[in-house]
């Protein structure tokens, strides 16, 4: 097919790497490779630290961002790393975690959780659930505010991040205050307009979302009656008491519908929600960090986090 990209992405697409989601170790080596690429913000202003927590099958790899000089408690962010549940790591997203901590000055903890399709449901949320609830626990020792602790996922860590948030509530006891929800991956059905017609976008397109959830649901049927809403939280009956959320999406990703139905439900389900749609783009395009259309996303997901945390407003 033929799409409207933004002029700035355009120039970028034959430059951006293919990602075979059929070969699982090519698609990670790729990742990895296209990451060691990307230059590193500065983090002189920061504090990171490794950590292992014990998470329910086992150890669960953090990785801690903290101001070198904190003033007092301070909102915190359970980051989500995105790859289809299938790629991705603390190192992939070590960048852009630098980023959202130096700008927002906040505490950040990312979750190296089990990927598919050697861990497949529910493993990889429950070592979410396990990095949240750590958090929340050790907030005093972490310097958080527990009362302004939210998550925030990308792709397929926005859907984790919504499924997180549904199985705290499901759950009982403590919720993210906030989820931020960029082009989340949230419904196994594939049957979207969007996800119907989008079969060969860059870097995400139909083929490779029908093997990531094959990958992330393992023996169950992706489509079938099977498939639950922490798994796929688009399923979920009831979207209720959800903490606040911010959701985007991209004009040419196959996730766009699934977003914007998302959205669309919890504020029907009495849930504040921010919905940001940018035309001219696809998934990732974000990488091609330059483009004005991209510049605008990261200033638009600064300035919604910080909302959602109960910052002053961005300068």
């Amino acid at each position: 097919m033929s799409y409207r990209f933004d002029p700035e992405l355009a120039a970028a697409v034959p430059f951006l790497p293919q990602l075979d989601f059929a070969d699982v170790a090519a698609a990670r080596a790729t990742i990895t490779a296209l990451s060691a690429q990307l230059p590193a913000p500065d983090a002189s202003a920061l504090c990171i630290e490794e950590r292992t927590i014990e998470g329910p099958d086992g150890p669960v790899p953090l990785r801690i961002y903290r101001p070198l000089e904190p003033r007092g408690a301070l909102p915190g962010l359970l980051y989500i790393h995105g790859g289809g549940f299938v790629v991705g790591s603390l190192e992939s997203e070590h960048g852009n975690a630098i980023a959202l901590a130096s700008a927002l000055g906040i505490v950040l903890v990312s979750v190296g959780y089990r990927l598919a399709p050697e861990h497949p449901y529910p493993a990889g949320l429950h070592d979410c659930e396990a990095a949240f609830l750590w958090s929340v626990a050790n907030a005093a020792e972490l310097g958080i505010d527990a009362t302004r602790f939210g998550v925030f996922g990308q792709s397929a860590g926005g859907g984790l991040a919504a499924a997180l948030c549904l199985l705290r509530r499901d759950r009982g006891g403590t919720q993210p205050c906030f989820q931020f929800l960029g082009i989340p991956e949230l419904d196994d059905r594939l049957q979207t307009p969007s996800m119907r017609a989008f079969t060969d976008t860059p870097l995400w397109n139909r083929p490779a979302a029908e093997l990531s959830w094959r990958y992330y649901l393992g023996a169950i049927a992706p489509g079938s009656d099977a498939v639950p809403a922490h798994a796929a939280p688009a399923r979920a009956s009831d979207l209720a008491g959800l903490p606040p959320a911010c959701v985007t999406v991209m004009e040419f990703d196959p996730l766009r519908d699934e977003g914007l139905h998302y959205a669309g439900r919890l504020l029907q389900a009495g849930v504040s929600v921010e919905l940001h749609a940018y035309p001219g783009t696809f998934h990732g395009s974000s990488l091609i960090a330059d483009a004005t259309i991209s510049r605008r996303a990261q200033a638009d997901m600064c300035a919604a986090i910080a909302r959602g945390l109960g910052l002053p407003p961005l300068a």
